[in-house]
């Protein structure tokens, strides 16, 4: 735990020109969702007065924007980040008429095989009444 802990007092940058998208990315996804938390935090302590309605989110806030400043530069989980943009740079994209034509192929075999479970619903649903009626 104790090197965890030296690694979140660095201030210097693991890679620094490596995987730059993806750590931004995820310093921001992790950014919002430490605000988002945050300001739920502060409609709770309303009743408690603005030193802690203000003051202890504020204070957390920006132990939390360090904390994920220094996670996405921690050297296992950077290293982790710049192969996952490195392998976004590997991957071949569609044109917009690929995925046009992809998109119509899904939706048009989704709809028919809808269809053909509502015919067959309909089939066993007819021959089952069919079938009590007799009984």
């Amino acid at each position: 735990m104790g090197a965890f802990f030296q690694e979140m007092l660095r201030v210097g940058i693991y890679k620094r020109s490596q995987g730059r998208i993806t750590r931004h990315v995820t310093f921001a996804v992790l950014a919002i969702v430490i605000a988002l938390g945050l300001l739920r935090l502060s409609t709770i302590m309303v009743k408690n007065g603005p030193l802690w309605q203000y003051a202890l989110p504020g204070v957390l806030l920006m132990a939390g924007l360090w904390v994920a400043y220094r996670v996405v530069n921690v050297p296992s989980f950077a290293d982790f980040l710049i192969a996952v943009e490195a392998e976004m740079n590997k991957v071949s994209w569609p044109t917009r008429s690929e995925l046009t034509r992809a998109s119509m192929v899904v939706l048009i075999v989704i709809f028919s095989l809808a269809a053909v479970l509502a015919v067959y619903d309909v089939l066993w649903r007819v021959l089952l009444h069919w079938g009590l009626h007799i009984i």
